[in-house]
Order: structure tokens, then sequence, then C-alpha cells
């Protein structure tokens, strides 16, 4: 095997030398779609560039915050951390005009992916960076390789690289591309399928709306897929019709959407009923009735949603981590599902609510503030925190937030 990998290797760069050289006498050695990318390539880089070009940072950061992609990526970023770290490769996610927006690596590859700028804001359309598996993907809108010196730049000829593009399942779009890329001494024949499934697993996770605003309501169901709001109350939609579930049902629901990359029945059962002495047959019983309302779209081993997904949780939990204080409150309607006794919700509901509290303490708005209030009257800290950095100055929302303050007393 290593020895084929060195002798490919060698063709690849005699072929690449040949370009360079001599341009197109080097027609029969390369695939026609590595041979295109070398002429756009050759007409505008030095094939000796030292790394790819970085787009602004700030404007990459907001591309990152507002695209569907972010949030299909903290739903299954620790499936693909795992894949990187396990792989020792570098993942990528990019924009449409393959602009990496989100990056992470094992140890080695992680290192040699800074020393190249393929990280996030790195631009690696092959006009910029020359060919690469990132850019044909999403130029053929295809999964594709890019093995050594394949690859336009000389900086990048000891790498591999498999890319495969990324779709909105609802209206098909081209959202970017997933792309896994190790040494080339590494090359495996699963690197296409895994970057496939890979792109396939961030696909699934996508809101159900590729151009769903942060803080957009989620009671807007004209979209297809299941909609889930679990936070001071409890409603479930598939394709905008409402789903009438009994209460476990709904935190069985709520646990499988929760966790888009699927759950055993032993994972299941231990995050609904903890060390409740209940059957494993009761579970799939309420599994059963679920799946005939769900229209077959759940899978078994593991369980599995297999509709796009959207709930309120993953919306809270999104825009604080980008720092959207106002926005998260705004979507934030209480305790999750209050009362529930599946141990994995209540600890989940613990840490939403602990988590909106502490960011609003440390940015404390004062219309998020109210807002907040409305949902927690009895946290009357956050009010009064609020209420002394104000101190003196004057704000349309101070009486109010005095009024509260005083209806809790």
């Amino acid at each position: 095997m290593q020895s084929e990998l060195d002798a490919r290797k060698r063709e690849c760069h005699h072929a690449w030398t040949t370009f360079v050289e001599h341009g197109d006498q080097v027609a029969p050695l390369v695939r026609p779609e590595i041979l295109s990318s070398w002429a756009r390539s050759g007409a505008a880089i030095d094939s000796e560039l030292t790394a790819a070009p970085l787009a602004d940072e700030s404007e990459t950061a907001a591309i990152w915050r507002d695209s569907p992609l972010q949030v299909a990526v903290e739903r299954v970023e620790e499936e693909l951390r795992r894949t990187a770290q396990d792989g020792d490769l570098v993942l990528a996610v990019t924009d449409a005009d393959t602009r990496i927006l989100w990056t992470y690596g094992g140890r080695v590859m992680r290192r040699k992916a800074e020393a190249v700028n393929f990280v996030p804001g790195g631009r690696w359309d092959d006009e910029s960076i020359g060919t690469n598996a990132l850019d044909l993907a999403n130029r053929t809108d295809a999964p594709s390789m890019v093995f050594s010196a394949e690859h336009y730049a000389s900086i990048v000829h000891n790498w591999v690289c498999w890319a495969a593009p990324v779709h909105d399942p609802v209206s098909g779009r081209q959202l970017g591309v997933l792309d896994l890329s190790t040494t080339w001494d590494r090359t495996h024949p699963i690197g296409l399928a895994t970057a496939r499934v890979m792109a396939r697993l961030i696909e699934t996770a996508l809101p159900h709306s590729s151009h769903h605003p942060s803080a957009r309501a989620l009671d807007d169901t004209g979209d297809p897929g299941l909609v889930l709001t679990l936070l001071g109350t409890a409603e479930v939609r598939l394709d905008g019709q409402r789903l009438l579930l009994n209460r476990r049902q709904t935190e069985v629901l709520a646990l499988l959407a929760l966790h888009p990359g699927g759950l055993s029945l032993e994972q299941l059962h231990a995050l609904v009923y903890g060390d409740q002495a209940v059957t494993f047959s009761t579970l799939k019983a309420e599994v059963s009735h679920l799946r005939a309302a769900l229209g077959g779209q759940l899978s078994s081993r593991p369980y599995k949603l297999l509709m796009p997904i959207d709930t309120d949780v993953d919306h809270v939990l999104g825009l604080l981590r980008r720092g959207r204080v106002a926005a998260a409150v705004e979507c934030y309607g209480g305790d999750l599902l209050p009362g529930t006794n599946s141990p994995a919700l209540a600890e989940l509901g613990e840490y939403v609510a602990v988590a909106v509290r502490e960011a609003l303490l440390a940015e404390p708005d004062p219309d998020a503030v109210l807002t907040y209030a409305e949902r927690s009257p009895y946290d009357t800290a956050v009010v009064e925190h609020c209420l002394a950095v104000l101190g003196e100055r004057a704000h349309p929302a101070k009486p109010l937030l005095k009024a509260r303050l005083a209806a809790a007393d």
C-alpha cells in the first residue's frame, strides 16, 4: 500500500512539474477537472505562494454567526471533533464562496493547517490558493478528492483532501462544503465516503429553514420539518401541523431532537428514566407511538429522527454562544418542560436557565431584563442588578423594572 502511494505521489509531482513548465502537454496525465483547475490557478496565483489569503476577520465572523451552518455545526460538533481527533485530520466547513468558516484539527494537522491559513477566514477557492478539494466540491457540486501534487500550490503537496458539498435539505441550495484533510501518506479509500457522511450529518442538523434569522419565532411553521417549543410550554409541530403527544412522548421526542446523531435504546432509556424501574418494553412502546405520529421518520439502531429539526433550546443556546443576549432572552420562554421527570431534561433545563441568567448579569440590557422578568418573575436579583448598573441614568424600561421589583415583594 505504501509503495503504491509513493508511486502515485511521484506521478502527481511529475505531472505538476510538467504543467508548470510546459502547460497543456500534461493533459493525458491528470484528471480533466484537475487540469481545468490548474489552468485557472496558473492564471491567478504563483504556485509557490506560502499561505492562503485571509478575508476580513470581522466579516467572516458575521457570516458564520448568521449562517445556518453555524447552528448545524454546533449541534453535531462533538461528533465532528471526535472524527478529527481519531483520524488526526483537520475538518473545515466553508461558505458557498469557499471561504473557511469553521475548522477543528487533531494535534498534528492543526499546526500544519494554521501554517497555510487553513483557518476561519482562509480563502480556498482555486483562484486564491490553487487547486484543492474544497474548491472542486464547491464548483462541481459533487464529492471531490485532491491528492498530493494534484494541489496547484506546492505548500500543500504533502496533503490529501476529501470534500463534499453541504445542501439545505429543504431548498436543495448548496451552502458550502465539508472538507477532511491529512498528510498524503495517510490516504485511505474511505476518505471520500467519510466526507460524504460528515456532510450529510451537518445537513440533518440544519435548522428547518436555511434562511432562518437567529431570533425567528418558532411558531412560524410554514416550512417543513419538526419544530419543538420546550421552554415555558410544550408544543410539537410537524410540517406546520400540531402533534398531540402525551407528556412522556414529548420528553422522548425532545431528547431525540437534542441528540441529532441518534441514541441507542440503552442511552435513551437512561436519559428518559434515570434509575427509575421502567422496562425497555415501555420505552419501545412510546417510541412506536412516536414513529407512527411522525409518519415513520424515526429510525432504529440507533433511534434517530430523519427530518429537519428546530428547537427553541438550540436557538437560545446558539444565540448566547454568539453573544446575542437580548435575542436569546426574547427566544427564552421559561423553564424547560416544567415538572419533567426526565433527569437529562431537568439537568438541561437548569443549564439553560443558568446560562440565560448569567448572561444577563454580565450584560444587563434593561429591555432584555424586563423581558426576562416577565418569564421568571421571582428572580428579583437580575432586576436589582440591572437597576444598580443603571444608577441615576434614565431609561424607558427603568420605571417598569422598578414596578416589577415592587410587585415581586
